[in-house]
């Protein structure tokens, strides 16, 4: 699939197994409504709120202005990024979560990003040729060594990153030039990292498919979206309630890692993130955050995590196989986490497939981008707006009990 607009309408932000995975667990806090309907709100969740208090030392107010502006700036990129075509370099927000920063690679068009109310930075390539570069190195991933841990576009700097161990940086400028980009528009950067699928057997809301748990990401019109490496076309799926929930219907892995679940009229989706404290986290679009938004992720085994997004469009070299397209993030998370799903304050973002280090020392994770899902599958995501329309009377929650 073709990720050069998945990449296009993104920013990014300064600062810069197999056991089984998940499940859903959410970032809410809104207390049930009257007679157990859930409570659903289009404001931040008090949980997300907190979640960004704590991991990115904010007050409140501070979290509040941060989405504020961050909802503008990913109707800014959109906008740029049309109106500026090739010229279009990529975007970031600063270190200060305000300043808006937009590439050009045609210096007549740095007042046209002022105008948006971003600062104009003035490149040599533009975003197009760094995901051409880019798909250069995915054409030959193969070729990359296990010292190889994945390569990504970073907008900052106009350039491609290949991650390397501490020491093997010869290995990365190997796979550079076996994949025929030239030096000058690379940059091998050491890495600890060493990526890989986060699977756990704990519960939660998880689906089991035959001994494993994976994790539901997103309710969809039919069923729901998950991980690809939870399942491959065909595996039937239960619910932790032990009876028969749907069957996975297409599946990627590796190359990509997304899958999408059929359910049966028993499972009803429901435009919401439970966060299993007695609230819900409702869902109301899948707007992509800019790179450097804030972005908060729900896992079983840590809970909800936030960091920022640091790079569209990545590649990783996992041990199972190489996936492209993924967002990088900052984010902690360890085995059990895979498969949940990340939230931009109510928008829908992606699902986790794998990342490196844990929640005690640091460590980053990469999701698998929803839209893409979306649109590879032609599926249409339940959001707070549209979950009448295409629900059946009797809405279920996803533990199979009618809400009164």
């Amino acid at each position: 699939m073709d990720r050069r607009r998945m990449t296009a309408i993104g920013v990014v932000v300064v600062a810069v197994g197999a056991a089984t995975a998940i499940t859903l667990p959410s970032f809410a806090g809104e207390e049930p409504a009257p007679g157990g309907a859930p409570a659903l709100s289009a404001e931040p969740a008090p949980a997300v709120v907190d979640a960004m208090r704590r991991d990115l030392g904010l007050t409140r107010d501070e979290a509040l202005r941060r989405l504020d502006r961050e909802r503008w700036a990913a109707g800014v990129v959109t906008d740029l990024s049309d109106d500026l075509g090739a010229a279009y370099g990529g975007a970031w927000l600063g270190k200060d979560g305000r300043t808006l920063n937009v590439a050009v690679a045609d210096r007549d068009q740095a007042q046209r990003v002022r105008a948006a109310g971003a600062q104009p930075k003035l490149v040599s390539r533009g975003l197009t040729q760094l995901d051409t570069l880019k798909s250069a190195m995915d054409r030959s991933g193969s070729a990359a060594s296990d010292a190889v841990s994945g390569w990504y576009v970073d907008v900052t700097d106009n350039s491609v990153v290949v991650l390397a161990q501490p020491g093997a940086e010869d290995a990365g400028w190997r796979f550079v030039d076996r994949s025929g980009v030239p030096r000058q528009a690379v940059r091998v950067d050491a890495t600890v990292e060493s990526p890989r699928l986060l699977f756990d057997l704990r519960g939660g809301d998880a689906y089991l498919n035959g001994p494993g748990r994976c994790s539901v990401g997103f309710s969809v019109v039919g069923g729901f979206v998950t991980a690809g490496h939870c399942g491959r076309p065909g595996d039937r799926t239960v619910g932790t309630n032990q009876v028969a929930q749907g069957v996975f219907r297409s599946s990627s892995f590796p190359g990509d890692d997304w899958a999408f679940v059929r359910t049966s009229d028993d499972w009803v989706p429901q435009p919401v993130v439970n966060d299993f404290a007695g609230g819900l986290v409702p869902v109301v679009g899948s707007l992509e955050a800019p790179v450097g938004s804030s972005i908060c992720r729900s896992g079983s085994t840590t809970g909800a995590r936030c960091g920022v997004v640091q790079a569209k469009n990545t590649t990783v070299n996992y041990p199972e196989g190489t996936v492209t397209g993924l967002t990088r993030t900052n984010v902690c998370a360890e085995p059990g986490d895979s498969g949940g799903s990340w939230l931009s304050g109510n928008q829908a973002q992606g699902v986790t497939s794998g990342g490196s280090g844990d929640c005690r020392f640091g460590g980053i994770t990469f999701f698998q981008p929803v839209n893409e899902i979306l649109a590879a599958n032609n599926l249409t995501l339940v959001t707070v707006g549209n979950a009448a329309a295409v629900q059946q009377p009797a809405r279920r929650n996803l533990f199979g009990r009618v809400f009164s």
